[in-house]
């Protein structure tokens, strides 16, 4: 039903889905706005509880005993394994609904480094592929230990934190990534897969349905890391993120580009102006479309190890990379968008 050009949400919808679109709700509350109400809900138990606020001040010396976690591999599975397991994500992943799909089998005892694009506007699809095991990631990669990477600053919010770490998440900084691209997996791992999302929220910025623009030919940091340490390169691309949200568009050398981009450097987020759907409307809100996102894994790229690797040879595999990271949007694009044809892969920006 439809009016004044609101569309809105019929009465019968069966209760799984209400429950569905009411999890997708949840999440995006706490994923776009957990850094904030953190800080909140920490400022209001200390200052205005009576007994609440000693329990507090007991976790600030678990966060001070657990401060460099995120920089040494994350949590362990015996932490994280309900927090990934459990209904809260089986309705998050079956809303959209998530699915994920390998092309090639992986060694189970060695190490890649997944590359994730695009970002879109909060990686939708890399969460409920990496970040869950509800896909079944931990079945179409065993032995791999799956770490998803995502800005260290969310680590250090007082009970958010908790959020990132149970989904087996690390940081994003050089010391963690090379802390997980060199030290081997604890047991029963074997191997292990980082993921990153190399585009970040500058590529966030440019995330629009029907588009799919990623800045990875900007980044070369994660080439050289992978010399380094002779990991192997994995391209992965999430068809359909750039469609669960609208945002309101500046283009490089806009005024809103550039309040953007001042902000993010100030805040380390990118401030966009999105929107989604509502609970009983579909028009406008904060709740992703429900529209499908499908998460492909493609084939490694072998690299060889160079401690200290020269801007040539990053060059040379960063060009590797990308070249593969295009076969693969244009060899699986007919599998999942609609206009296949039409829809290119946008690199240059």
């Amino acid at each position: 039903m439809e009016i004044f050009g609101v569309r809105f949400a019929p009465l019968s919808v069966p209760l799984e889905r209400r429950l569905q679109t009411l999890v997708a709700a949840i999440w995006i509350f706490v994923s776009a706005f957990g850094d904030f109400w953190g800080y909140i809900i920490t400022a209001y138990l200390l200052l205005y509880t009576q007994t609440i606020r000693y329990f507090v001040l007991l976790y600030f010396i678990w966060m001070y005993y657990d401060w460099d976690t995120c920089n040494r591999g994350g949590r362990s599975e015996s932490w994280t394994r309900w927090a990934r397991n459990n209904a809260f994500w089986r309705y998050f992943c079956n809303y959209f609904p998530l699915k994920l799909v390998k092309t090639v089998d992986l060694d189970p005892t060695k190490s890649y480094l997944f590359i994730n694009v695009p970002h879109g506007i909060l990686s939708t699809g890399a969460m409920g592929a990496f970040g869950t095991d509800i896909l079944g990631c931990k079945e179409l990669f065993p032995g791999l230990d799956v770490r998803p990477i995502i800005l260290d600053q969310h680590f250090k919010i007082p009970f958010f934190r908790e959020y990132p770490y149970s989904t087996g998440c690390c940081a994003a900084n050089a010391r963690s990534l090379e802390h997980l691209l060199s030290t081997p997996p604890k047991s029963p791992h074997t191997g292990r897969a980082t993921i990153l999302i190399v585009g970040g929220a500058s590529e966030s910025m440019e995330s629009k349905p029907g588009t799919y623009r990623t800045l990875v030919k900007k980044r070369k940091g994660f080439v050289r890391l992978a010399l380094k340490y002779g990991t192997s390169l994995v391209p992965v691309f999430s068809f359909g993120e750039t469609d669960l949200y609208d945002q309101l568009y500046g283009p490089e050398g806009s005024t809103l580009r550039r309040v953007q981009n001042y902000i993010r450097k100030l805040i380390g987020l990118a401030p966009v102006i999105f929107s989604g759907r509502g609970f009983f409307q579909y028009s406008f809100g904060l709740i992703p479309k429900r529209l499908p996102v499908t998460v492909v894994v493609g084939s490694p790229i072998e690299l060889p190890k160079i401690p200290k690797p020269t801007t040539e040879q990053i060059d040379e595999y960063h060009e590797k990379f990308t070249k593969q990271l295009i076969e693969l949007f244009e060899s699986q694009k007919h599998n999942y968008i609609k206009d296949a044809e039409t829809t290119a892969l946008e690199l240059d920006l």
